[in-house]
């Protein structure tokens, strides 16, 4: 559980980072399209900075709603199971999700790699693409540490502070 809250703390890190750069992308939109309107002048290369600091603000929240238990959960056919098959196929989900992330991690950076070897850039800004590659890389890799603890170690924990259920779902993984 230890590991589980340190992680919580990290995951959350990640998701106050991605909330501020989803902030600054409005932000920057806002000015851009002002900009455009007014004074013929938009942000160069806003639709560029956009994709990336959306991607970013995504792969940045990816751990935090998977601690939360964020997740869609479609339990139409596994209502009527034991508590006890619940939990197992939570922690079978949370496993998968882990082995997905872990995946898209990997090969997140190695195409950083790639696309830092080909010294590819934006098409407008000249900004290097790997740098959009790399930055995913950390929330993805988060993300499935996350889910490899909860599928393992806390396969009905949820977050200390969250711990009153609100839905059906949730009411199942909060109990042992």
């Amino acid at each position: 559980m230890i590991l589980l809250a340190r992680l919580s703390r990290l995951a959350e890190f990640f998701a106050v980072a991605g909330a501020a750069i989803a902030m600054a992308v409005a932000l920057m939109v806002v000015v851009s399209i002002v900009g455009r309107a007014a004074f013929s002048k938009p942000i160069p290369g806003d639709v560029e900075l956009v994709q990336f600091g959306v991607a970013l603000a995504i792969s940045l929240g990816l751990p935090w709603c998977q601690v939360r238990r964020g997740n869609i959960i479609v339990d139409f056919f596994t209502q009527r199971a034991s508590p006890r098959a619940q939990r197992a196929l939570d922690a079978a989900g949370a496993l998968l999700l882990a082995l997905m992330c872990a995946l898209l991690a990997w090969r997140t950076s190695a195409g950083a790699l790639a696309v830092h070897a080909a010294q590819e850039t934006t098409m407008n800004l000249e900004l290097p693409m790997w740098w959009t590659y790399a930055s995913l890389a950390p929330g993805l890799a988060l993300a499935a540490a996350v889910a490899l603890v909860q599928a393992f170690v806390a396969p009905s924990a949820v977050v200390p502070e969250e711990s009153s259920a609100g839905s059906p779902a949730e009411a199942r993984r909060a109990t042992p």
